[in-house]
């Protein structure tokens, strides 16, 4: 092992610089490859009127931040228990955005995989990573309000059983929890897609944060898994931000929103990942609350939802509302890490 990995803060750093760099050196690449087999993004029609004009532009890009998580992981630091299952989820969940990316973009079928099958594929990913966490990584099942002595009990009922001389618990409660995490954060990630630089922005942000609670929890392996996220998402962003040269297309969203709910989880702050993640909370409800307001009283709250649709519709350029809606990731983000921060100087 090199000496550098003496140092944990700059091996961390290092991670996050190799990140980018690889992502930045590969991504030009693929861009070409894809240009050169004509696979192009499929603009819906309902949309903005203006995004037409970025239909045929390459997608896919999330193939390249998965490898080069992939990659960097396996540089640098040696495997374990909750890396690899952190590791896993975010491929898994992006395989299902490439499955989806697939089928629209190279089998010409615009909608990809129906709604239902992207669920349960969330559903048997979430089951094996939750099943995995608490049996072989030793993760607690009881969840904590965050600043409170209250602590939410989710391990029973449960139901346990031997595979050999294995023992086997099935928690039922927070496997539920486990897959509203990761159904919730995917699906929301790629809602929040739909403008350059936007997914790739926040999930920069959303990570940063994790980083620093996984250094703090002494947990080296996910903090470099968030890392190497967070650089990849920076190395991308150089080629996705407006106007943008490649998207990630589900294949990034599904898998960096599947990193950012596997680290919420393993990092025991389910409950924070509501800031942590909090521009996704307000995407995924601003659809809700559309759906609702129109199916109830048919009326529409916002102009265009997600929410970011409704601000281009007033007028906001794309450059804007990427920029702003940073800022909120990272005031939220910020938050939510020092709250974490809070309990943390509390219980020791």
């Amino acid at each position: 092992m090199m000496t550098y990995f003496k140092y944990p803060t700059y091996q961390l750093f290092l991670t996050a610089v190799l990140g980018l760099v690889i992502t930045a050196i590969l991504t030009p690449i693929w861009i070409k490859l894809l240009r050169k087999e004509g696979i192009g993004q499929v603009i819906r029609i309902d949309g903005p009127q203006q995004h037409l004009t970025k239909s045929g532009t390459p997608t896919m890009g999330g193939v390249i931040i998965l490898l080069t998580v992939a990659v960097v992981y396996a540089m640098m630091t040696s495997a374990t228990t909750k890396g690899l299952i952190a590791l896993l989820t975010l491929i898994a969940c992006g395989l299902v955005g490439f499955v989806d990316d697939y089928r629209k973009v190279v089998r010409a079928r615009s909608l990809g995989l129906r709604a239902r099958s992207k669920i349960l594929w969330q559903f048997i990913i979430a089951i094996i990573a939750g099943l995995a966490a608490v049996n072989f990584a030793g993760l607690e099942t009881d969840v904590q309000v965050p600043l409170t002595h209250i602590i939410i009990p989710l391990g029973s009922p449960a139901l346990k059983f031997s595979i050999g001389h294995v023992g086997i618990v099935v928690p039922f409660l927070y496997l539920a929890l486990v897959f509203l995490i990761i159904a919730w954060t995917t699906n929301t990630v790629n809602l929040t897609d739909g403008l350059d630089g936007l997914a790739a922005g926040t999930v920069t942000i959303s990570m940063l944060a994790y980083a620093g609670i996984a250094f703090k929890q002494g947990r080296l392996d996910l903090a470099i898994i968030a890392a190497t996220v967070g650089g990849s998402s920076i190395g991308f962003l150089w080629f996705n931000s407006y106007p943008a040269s490649i998207f990630m297309g589900d294949t990034g969203a599904l898998g960096l929103g599947g990193a950012i709910a596997i680290l919420a989880i393993l990092t025991k702050t389910e409950i924070l990942l509501v800031l942590i993640g909090g521009i996704y909370v307000i995407e995924g409800f601003s659809v809700i609350a559309q759906v609702i307001s129109y199916r109830w009283f048919k009326t529409r709250i916002l102009k265009m939802a997600p929410i970011h649709h409704h601000f281009e519709m007033l007028g906001w350029s794309e450059t804007q509302i990427m920029v702003r809606f940073w800022i909120v990731s990272g005031i939220l983000a910020g938050v939510g890490f020092g709250l974490y921060f809070m309990m943390a100087v509390r219980g020791s």
